[in-house]
């Protein structure tokens, strides 16, 4: 694998991470979001495809220790954690009948879910700044590698 193209996947992932966030954002904002577009489970974002499929060969890198790759997992569960609090708020998690699911069924949010979920938000965007630092040194890394060390992936 060329370094380049792994320097893009990482690049393109790092970006996808943000746009989720973004999208909480929004939807906490008070857009209109549908209930997939901020994906709950942490294997299902794109930041997840990336790091649970060609992430993984970045473990063989020498100067890439693995308590870095830990870290960003560890990070990237916390995240989605945090974030199935708000998916609560926003979503309605209980089994829906077929006229429920055929008329749609909006789910009441009151001033003091929307003051709940902007302190998970909060929470979150720690959390993401934390990760994208991870992200950004893993980065560092993989950029002062000679070309030869990563053809070997």
């Amino acid at each position: 694998m060329e370094k380049n193209t792994i320097l893009e996947q990482l690049r393109a992932a790092k970006a996808a991470h943000i746009n989720w966030v973004q999208r909480a954002k929004m939807l906490i904002s008070g857009f209109k979001m549908e209930e997939d577009a901020i994906p709950v489970n942490s294997t299902q974002c794109q930041f997840g495809k990336w790091f649970y499929s060609d992430a993984q060969r970045l473990n063989g890198l020498r100067n890439n220790p693995m308590d870095c790759m830990s870290e960003i997992e560890k990070l990237h569960f916390e995240l989605h954690d945090i974030y199935l609090n708000i998916y609560k708020i926003y979503y309605d998690m209980e089994p829906q009948g077929f006229f429920s699911k055929l008329f749609g069924k909006k789910k009441k949010i009151t001033e003091d879910s929307v003051k709940l979920a902007k302190e998970y938000f909060t929470s979150m965007e720690e959390v993401s700044k934390k990760l994208v630092n991870e992200i950004n040194l893993m980065e560092r890394r993989i950029v002062a590698l000679p070309e030869s060390d990563i053809e070997e992936l």
